[in-house]
């Protein structure tokens, strides 16, 4: 039965020209590496060599045969130099910090994936605001934080964007619009309203602000959508809330894009005062590819 320190004294002896060579080479006797090569060509029923008086040659086969012996070694160190350039992954951990509805429709199944990839690395994900991403990246008490529309010199891995959306109740005067209309985003905030946060910065006070327009009549604020949807239903007032966050259901409510559109982009993005680690490096490679 060959092994591979058969293989190693077959292309020793092809390289050396010698079996005593060889032999010393790969760490065996003279006369264990003589029987080792009688009993491979016994085993493959084949000459491999000629064995001439000061020197062994290989066969026209011999060759053919050394030259896969060599592909098959060369392939093993391959794997060796992969798996020892990959002990950094081994073992490891990355905490990530993102605002729920990221973290629960995007992060998640990712994570997963990446889990499955590299089972010796811990992930640590942690539920907050998007402000409070800000202030544990800051703290450096995180490797990655999903934020808001990142500014370009953040080196930010883009996770996925949506659109801002109004919904008003259904029999609301701007609700009977045709099933194609829009509705301004200064017309919307004109309405009593039902201000959803969703546990971020980013909501329909920041795009009216940023849009020179205030909220005129906010009835309440509330910061998980479900609720907004409900006091939508009940005729409070109209709300507007990312795309990724209409339910299911929608009756008794009317979504309408805004007359110009706006979305809102989440990425994550690293420490801003060290480098990233082997394992956050091979997070974020995943997601890229």
């Amino acid at each position: 039965m060959m092994n591979l320190m058969h293989w190693r004294l077959l292309v020793a002896v092809a390289d050396h020209g010698s079996i005593t060579a060889a032999a010393e080479r790969v760490g065996m006797t003279q006369s264990a590496a003589s029987q080792a090569m009688a009993g491979m060509e016994a085993t493959l029923g084949v000459q491999l060599f000629t064995r001439e008086p000061r020197k062994t040659l290989p066969t026209a086969l011999g060759l053919s045969v050394i030259e896969q012996a060599r592909v098959m070694l060369g392939a093993l160190q391959t794997i060796r130099t992969t798996v020892d350039e990959a002990r950094p992954l081994l073992r490891g951990s990355i905490r990530i910090a993102s605002f729920p509805m990221v973290l629960a429709t995007f992060l998640t199944p990712l994570l997963q994936r990446f889990r499955q990839l590299n089972p010796g690395i811990e992930v640590t994900t942690l539920d907050v605001t998007d402000s409070e991403v800000h202030t544990l990246l800051e703290a450096d008490l995180i490797d990655l934080g999903v934020v808001l529309n990142p500014k370009p010199e953040r080196k930010a891995t883009v996770l996925g964007r949506d659109f801002w959306m109004a919904v008003l109740p259904a029999e609301h005067p701007l609700a009977l619009r045709p099933a194609d209309a829009t509705v301004s985003l200064e017309e919307l905030l004109e309405q009593p309203f039902v201000l959803a946060t969703g546990g971020c910065t980013a909501n329909a006070r920041s795009l009216g602000a940023a849009a020179g327009l205030s909220l005129r009549d906010i009835r309440v604020e509330v910061r998980e959508f479900n609720s907004a949807f409900s006091l939508v239903r009940e005729g409070v007032g109209v709300t507007l809330v990312p795309e990724m966050a209409l339910p299911a259901q929608r009756n008794g409510l009317r979504v309408m894009p805004l007359t110009v559109p706006m979305h809102r982009e989440f990425a994550l993005v690293g420490s801003p005062t060290r480098p990233a680690s082997a394992a956050v490096s091979a997070l974020l490679k995943m997601l890229a590819d």
